[in-house]
């Protein structure tokens, strides 16, 4: 079996940042990371058992929507 240099065979696939983690990368609670996947502000999706999954790349196009447009 031929092994990828630039990949580990130790660790599991990453499934994306939990609701904890998204909310550390934001900078704002578990609360409002809920409510704003509610509300569908932040666009996830949902483990086989339920669990909210977030990608860093989705949560850094949420933060740059915030950001006031200038021109």
């Amino acid at each position: 079996m031929a092994v990828n240099p630039g990949m580990s065979t130790s660790s599991a696939p990453r499934l994306g940042l939990t609701t904890s983690e998204a909310a550390r990368h934001l900078g704002v609670s578990l609360s409002t990371i809920r409510r704003w996947s509610d509300a569908g502000h932040l666009v996830g999706y949902r483990t086989p058992g339920g669990q909210r999954r977030f990608s860093v790349e989705q949560l850094e196009k949420f933060l740059e929507s915030l950001q006031p447009r200038t021109g």
